[in-house]
């Protein structure tokens, strides 16, 4: 798009209704299982493919930040997930000044009462998030990851898929050893994540983790952070937890 006047949230949702579909919502609505406590509480869905909702966010990337957070404030999950796509591609666009680094992170950070489901968290937190603080004090994620939203807490650990893209994987062990007995599936699975792909960069770190914590760790964290080891590590520290449970 030429015009800038057509990069606005209006005509953004103007083009989610038209390829939105009922039965689509349907299977989001499921997928999703919003109304779960609180997972995603309140969301509504327009039913709109979430690779449909990506395409069209690539064609609206250079929206201003004011705009996209008039798409977060919306109810409908999908129109919030199209603000966070949008942002995402802004934050990996090499081209995007350090100005609007800083306007993205501060929207996601004042806003994030709105990103209230896993999706939206990884949408944007490690370009948005991760990208900004790259180069800046951290203590920020740190902070989040002793929140008591579980929103926060998995920004804490998946802001820091940036840095492990860049090899520093220093702040993702260290936040991890605060989530690790978290209890909260959805950070179970984002932390062991962020574990496995930090421990792809640095291996004896990871291993080094695992020994301090695979016999006490919630079982979805340990099989999450030991899918790229060898069948016999993988065996090792399952058989840890086993015995400590058995134990207990």
């Amino acid at each position: 798009m030429a015009n800038m006047d057509l990069w606005t949230a209006e005509r953004f949702v103007e083009r989610m209704e038209a390829i939105k579909s009922p039965i689509e919502a349907e299977k989001l609505q499921r997928y999703f299982k919003t109304g779960e406590g609180e997972y995603g509480e309140g969301d509504i869905f327009m039913g709109v493919r979430m690779g449909h909702l990506f395409a069209l966010a690539k064609e609206f990337i250079d929206m201003p930040p004011e705009e996209i957070e008039k798409l977060m404030e919306s109810p409908i999950h999908e129109v919030r997930a199209g603000g966070m796509s949008i942002m995402d591609k802004q934050g990996r666009r090499n081209k995007t000044r350090e100005g609007r680094r800083k306007e993205l992170y501060d929207l996601y950070m004042r806003r994030h009462d709105r990103i209230n489901n896993w999706d939206l968290v990884d949408l944007a937190a490690p370009y948005v998030v991760g990208r900004y603080l790259f180069d800046k004090p951290r203590d920020v994620l740190y902070s989040l990851a002793k929140s008591e939203n579980v929103w926060e807490r998995r920004t804490a650990i998946l802001g820091t898929g940036y840095f492990i893209r860049q090899g520093d994987v220093g702040d993702t062990f260290e936040i991890a050893e605060i989530l690790v007995g978290d209890g909260q599936d959805l950070i179970h699975k984002a932390t062991g994540w962020m574990l496995r792909a930090a421990g792809d960069r640095d291996r004896p770190r990871l291993l080094a983790f695992l020994d301090k914590h695979a016999a006490t760790m919630p079982r979805t964290v340990l099989r999450y952070a030991i899918e790229h080891l060898d069948n016999e590590q993988r065996e090792h520290y399952l058989k840890l937890r086993q015995a400590a449970l058995a134990h207990s």
